[in-house]
């Protein structure tokens, strides 16, 4: 430390420093990531039930859109709604006599509708495989008394897969909240942007990406924790059972394991017993 004070190679002080500057767009970026997040909730589910009831025609158009947006960097796409909106607009003054103000479509729309459609993709997978984890004979039970599947979707299907589907999809919600940091290229300041800002000024860029860690460390356990806490709470109680009979069983194999290991030991002693006497 006291060789990076001398030579000053890095300054530990301004690390600190920044942290307030930045934490000013935390919400801009939290906003982002929610957002797009319920993008992708919403047409991740709408694709999954297409694949699941294998629908013609839109299974093969929701299979070749997953292929087009998991297939496709995350960066491109967003230069691709950046640029492409603005023009889907001026097409539709030109032939419909609309009258969209291209100029004044913000960046911020553009950014979560192309993080909203990318997510979608990956969540659309995570969803399907929750869904068909769902016991077939509740959904043959639901349409027996009368339910239609939007229906037993609402009040059966979708409560218990939300519990096998919650760790995956908060893995990519916080992958998602690190993922904006790309939001720049639709002339978002975020706070990655805001800590190119900052490193502009007096050319400490690493002390700024330092701090833009911390920060991002930071509110990556603050989300795992909240997580981890819905997923307590939304435990179904056979699985709550499951895992006591689970941890009970591995309970009982260990004491027997133990056994085992003794009754070998005592075998083993008594041979050296007998020498001795």
């Amino acid at each position: 430390m006291q060789l990076f004070a001398e030579t000053n190679l890095f300054d530990f002080g301004l690390v600190g420093r920044q942290l307030p500057e930045l934490l000013k767009y935390l919400p801009i970026t939290l906003e982002l990531a929610v957002l797009s997040m319920m993008i992708g909730l919403a047409v991740g589910l709408l694709l999954a039930v297409i694949r699941i009831k294998r629908i013609p025609v839109l299974r093969q158009i929701a299979a070749f859109y997953i292929s087009i947006i998991r297939g496709t960097p995350a960066i491109v796409q967003l230069y691709i709604a950046y640029f492409g909106i603005p023009m889907l607009l001026k097409y539709m003054n030109l032939h419909f006599g609309t009258d969209f103000d291209i100029s004044a479509f913000p960046g911020f729309a553009c950014a979560v509708f192309a993080m909203g459609f990318n997510e979608s993709a990956y969540n659309a997978e995570t969803i399907r495989a929750a869904l068909s984890s769902v016991d077939r004979g509740q959904i043959e039970a639901a349409s027996a008394v009368g339910m239609t599947y939007p229906q037993a979707l609402r009040r059966i299907i979708l409560p218990e897969a939300m519990t096998v589907a919650l760790p995956g999809l908060g893995n990519s919600f916080i992958g998602l909240i690190k993922g904006t940091s790309l939001a720049f290229t639709c002339a978002v300041v975020e706070m990655t942007a805001q800590g190119k800002i900052l490193g502009g000024r007096n050319y400490r860029y690493f002390e700024v990406y330092v701090s833009l860690a911390i920060i991002y460390w930071a509110v990556t356990i603050i989300v795992e924790r909240l997580l981890k806490f819905v997923e307590k709470r939304l435990e179904l109680p056979e699985q709550i059972d499951k895992n006591a009979e689970a941890s009970e069983e591995v309970k009982d194999k260990a004491k027997a394991y133990a056994r085992e290991a003794e009754t070998r030991y005592d075998t083993n002693k008594k041979p050296e017993k007998a020498f001795s006497q």
